[in-house]
């Protein structure tokens, strides 16, 4: 009787009335990220209605709205500049492409390698760049095309109305969760504006929002070798920068709601979104965590909220642009400021002093350059800068024990893994002129972890068979011992009671 997974009245009132909210909260973004792409106005509010659509249809996560982004209107911007909208579309349409491709793959399983103080920049360094983008809206556009900020009551009723709308949404739900707290402050600042003929900025200040049903339309370009050249690099960079943002999202929301979404469906229900949004005229598009948080907070759960926000948003296009063009800014600004104060990790300023130095500096670089640049690159850098002083760190924590055993054979009982960071710790724990003529090197409690290591086993044993000795390498894992295949006859491989290690899987990915 209730679609798309609510069992009950309530359940499918709250995701009507959750869609509400976040499609009143979609207008002025996706607006917004079509001047920073370069493109009409309505070419970022119709990828908002079909990958919001979409990707709440085939996504992996129910309750996470899609739709038009900044991250990804940064990147298309020197596109459509160079070569104009229709390449835009046919690169969206290839991004889509890749993301199925990455999905199929079940290349979304690699966001655990995210680690939590780059989760907390980037929810950080977001949620500095969300209330940033609302900054621009307390500026005048003067006539010749330059801005001011706003000054005396235009700035008060600005701020007046931003502060009623924040305060309903905080004090609302205390009294009563009837109706989402961010869509009654939306309605009742429009009607006490539109009541007492208050002269603030509206939604219509920005463009206006009518127009038609989307139409499909294959790209107008050559379908030839240049292009392909030419879209490629573009497409690659907005499938990553989508895909990151999107399964990040998808964790945070994870977290909030305490269920698991799915990350490889995530990545297919982006690609089907995105292809069909660059044969749509759609500027492409991702998960958006600001309205995903408004989305969650206003009680939406089910896939229902998210294709209520993308069919309420076409009916704005379509038959209430003029009302929609009243609701003013304020109202949204608030809205937006409630998403700040609830998405930034406050906890963050009270953990600084309680976790590693290392931590601590890769949270604040994630946020610094979330907020200089964009998420993708801020998340790869942060990966990269962990991982660095995680080699680091435990390239020092490989140690060896020796004893000779009732053989007379010399036994080094290795501790800690083998890899880049640790190879020359690692060689400087032998001394194969002073060792015995027999020598075991016991790997119970080590691994070899890449081709670094490889070479420095290889290394080893040379300088053994050189001095006339014999090396055994005892208890490899299987995974050990198909890496050292290369090592061929330089070492004798005696494995006994190999240890059993667990490489993560692809299950519930």
């Amino acid at each position: 009787m209730f679609p798309m997974g609510c069992t009950s009245r309530a359940c499918f009132q709250n995701e009507i009335l959750s869609g509400l909210t976040v499609a009143l909260a979609l207008v002025p973004e996706a607006v917004a990220f079509a001047f920073v792409a370069g493109v009409p106005p309505l070419v970022g509010l119709y990828a908002a209605f079909m990958v919001g659509l979409l990707a709440s249809i085939f996504g992996g996560r129910p309750g996470m709205i899609s739709g038009a982004t900044g991250a990804m209107a940064v990147v298309m911007v020197t596109l459509v500049a160079q070569h104009g909208i229709q390449y835009l579309f046919a690169a969206v349409v290839l991004t889509g492409i890749l993301q199925i491709l990455a999905g199929v793959l079940r290349l979304g399983k690699y966001i655990r390698i995210v680690p939590h103080p780059v989760m907390l920049g980037f929810v950080n360094g977001l949620a500095i760049v969300i209330f940033l983008a609302q900054l621009q809206h307390f500026q005048i556009k003067l006539p010749d095309g330059s801005h001011e900020w706003m000054s005396g009551n235009t700035l008060y009723i600005m701020l007046g109305l931003v502060a009623l709308t924040m305060a309903i949404i905080y004090f609302l739900p205390k009294l009563t969760s009837m109706i989402p707290s961010a869509l009654a402050a939306i309605l009742v600042v429009s009607l006490l504006v539109i009541g007492f003929n208050i002269d603030t900025n509206t939604v219509g200040d920005l463009a206006s929002i009518k127009g038609e049903l989307p139409s499909f339309n294959i790209p107008e370009v050559p379908f030839t070798w240049e292009t392909l050249k030419i879209i490629f690099p573009y497409a690659i960079i907005l499938a990553a920068v989508g895909l990151i943002e999107s399964l990040l999202t998808l964790s945070l929301i994870d977290d909030l709601t305490n269920t698991r979404g799915r990350g490889n469906r995530e990545c297919i229900g982006q690609g089907i979104a995105n292809t069909t949004t660059g044969l749509f005229g759609g500027m492409g598009g991702c998960a958006m965590i600001g309205q995903s948080l408004i989305n969650v907070n206003s009680g939406g759960r089910q896939r229902l909220s998210g294709i209520a926000a993308a069919i309420f948003l076409l009916i704005f296009i379509l038959f209430a642009s003029d009302l929609i063009e009243q609701i003013p800014m304020a109202a949204l600004i608030g809205v937006m400021f409630m998403v700040v104060i609830g998405t930034f990790e406050w906890s963050s300023f009270r953990i600084m002093g309680k976790i590693p130095r290392t931590d601590a500096f890769v949270l604040v670089l994630v946020s610094a350059v979330t907020v200089i640049s964009d998420l993708a690159i801020a998340v790869v850098v942060g990966v990269i800068v962990s991982a660095l002083f995680f080699a680091w760190e435990h390239a020092r924590h490989i140690n060896v024990n020796t004893y000779i055993d009732e053989n007379g054979s010399k036994v080094y009982e290795l501790n800690g893994p083998i890899f880049f960071g640790s190879v020359k710790n690692f060689l400087e724990l032998f001394n194969p002129q002073q060792d015995p003529d027999d020598v075991i090197i016991e790997f119970q409690n080590s691994r070899v972890a890449d081709h670094s290591a490889i070479e420095a086993i290889d290394n080893l044993a040379e300088k053994y068979i050189r001095a006339g000795k014999k090396l055994h390498l005892r208890h490899l894992s299987p995974e050990c011992r198909l890496l050292l295949k290369k090592a061929g006859d330089l070492v004798e491989v005696n494995v006994l009671e190999d240890p059993k290690y667990h490489v993560a899987d692809d299950e519930l990915a």
